[in-house]
């Protein structure tokens, strides 16, 4: 029987993250992964691949509606290939998970195919494709399964028509009418993608907005900016049926009139949300207690019911962000190493991949108010900056919402070009409790996008922006 100080169950972006970090603080560190591919559902069938059809989309966006403004001419059609996007996606996925693959090996890391479920507290069996089930001891280990997508309990998914973003990740064609139920990240990134391909896309949302987790501001602009570019909206729609009828699907909701709504596409995509995934792992067996949402309970160590057993990720509490399971596979490595590191839940950033990107970290305006926290608003729109306006993304602003007495920035908000990675500009200033003036003072390259983060900054200081 193989002898671990740590194992691992995943090998997700919290998993093979919390691996790693284990093997550089000189722990004997076994992976288990239930399927022959590492990197879990953000390198498979989520970030990754959502991403490089984002961008696969885009470029043909750019070409047909943009490429003439910009003084280039395409002799012919402009035409998509999806068997050619779908490969390339594919392609981009076989280079991050060999990635992970060469990890493993550089760190010394024992990777294990087959379903990881507990014998007891500190045995494991590995249940391998061919029926061979091998047991590994393990001091420590850590559950790190992840999650899967969630669902309506009144429809059938037959991943043909009715799908989740798993199959909407490879689609033979390119749908005519795609309805979406759900105004989430996902469902908006994947609903971009087909629109910019010529799908009509439908968006049916429970709330009265879309992105409703985020500050209201954002999903206001980002609202008109995907209307503008086609994309239909129905708030406040309760879906309460959805029915395969040949290649056609129906969708029937109602509004917050109560007045039944019907839609009619070729495909629909279920996009509400994601569930953790505790399925086989046995965790009674070890002690580790589950809640009665399917996640497993962990204290402010991470660690659960079982002293020597941790869970990061999905399968916790918080949003399901694979930099949050990164961030918490670091920490529980560096707690079972003895080290005390940290983790501020309120400044890991959420970010929606659409174009406009949206970004942000700290309080919504909303919680604020809420908590009776009194606050300054600084806010400057994208279109002013030489930077959106050479480059034609004019769509979008930043928000910065400071507190009224000490100035303390409490949150950011943007969306615009490429904040997806201006976000970090923010989370660096709050994790050093920085304050609008303080941004404000820094000086910020011209021309780019960045300067929208400084002229927001000197509207929440004292209302005094250079350029609007």
């Amino acid at each position: 029987m193989s002898k671990y100080d740590v194992a691992v169950i995943g090998s997700g972006p919290g998993g093979y993250v919390a691996a790693i970090r284990c093997a550089q603080l000189g722990m004997k560190t076994a992976l288990i992964e239930k399927y022959s591919s590492l990197g879990g559902t953000c390198l498979n069938v989520g970030c990754i691949p959502s991403k490089a059809l984002l961008d696969s989309s885009h470029h043909y966006d750019d070409a047909v509606k943009h490429f003439e403004e910009h003084g280039i001419e395409i002799p012919g059609e402009v035409k998509v290939n999806l068997e050619k996007m779908i490969e390339r996606k594919l392609s981009v996925v076989n280079q991050t998970v060999d990635g992970i693959k060469f990890l493993m090996n550089k760190n010394n890391i024992d990777v294990f195919e087959g379903v990881g479920s507990f014998k007891d507290e500190t045995h494991i069996n590995i249940k391998k494709s061919d029926g061979e089930t091998e047991v590994l001891e393990a001091k420590n280990s850590i559950i790190a399964t992840g999650s899967k997508p969630a669902n309506l309990p009144f429809i059938k998914l037959d991943k043909e028509k009715i799908i989740t973003s798993t199959e909407a990740l490879e689609l033979k064609e390119i749908p005519e009418h795609l309805i979406v139920i759900g105004g989430g990240v996902i469902g908006l990134e994947l609903g971009q993608v087909y629109m910019r391909l010529g799908a009509k896309v439908s968006v049916v949302e429970y709330m009265d907005s879309i992105i409703p987790t985020m500050d209201a501001a954002l999903a206001k602009e980002l609202t008109r900016s995907l209307k503008k570019q086609g994309m239909k909206f129905y708030v406040s729609h309760q879906v309460n049926s959805v029915e395969r009828n040949g290649d056609e699907v129906v969708v029937k909701a109602k509004d917050k009139k109560d007045k039944e709504v019907e839609f009619k596409g070729d495909y629909c995509l279920v996009s509400v949300g994601r569930k953790p995934y505790t399925e086989g792992l046995n965790a009674e067996a070890a002690g580790v207690k589950i809640d009665d949402r399917g996640r497993v309970e962990v204290n402010a160590r991470l660690q659960t019911s079982a002293k020597n057993i941790y869970a990061i990720g999905d399968v916790i509490k918080g949003p399901m962000l694979a930099h949050k399971a990164s961030e918490e596979g670091t920490l529980v490595a560096e707690v079972i190493a003895g080290q005390k590191p940290h983790i501020d839940y309120n400044l890991i950033p959420g970010v929606v991949y659409t174009w406009p990107e949206v970004a942000a970290v700290g309080k919504t305006e909303e919680q604020l108010k809420e908590e009776g926290v009194k606050y300054k608003e600084g806010k400057f729109p994208m279109r002013a900056l030489g930077r959106s306006r050479a480059s034609g993304d004019i769509d979008g602003m930043v928000k910065i919402l400071s507190d009224e007495a000490t100035d303390e920035v409490l949150g950011v908000h943007m969306i615009g070009a490429r904040v997806a990675d201006l976000i970090a500009e923010a989370v660096t200033a709050m994790e050093f409790r920085a304050s609008a003036e303080d941004i404000s003072r820094m000086s910020h390259a011209h021309p780019t996008y960045a300067e929208a983060v400084k002229e927001a900054a000197l509207a929440a200081t004292d209302n005094r922006p250079i350029h609007s």
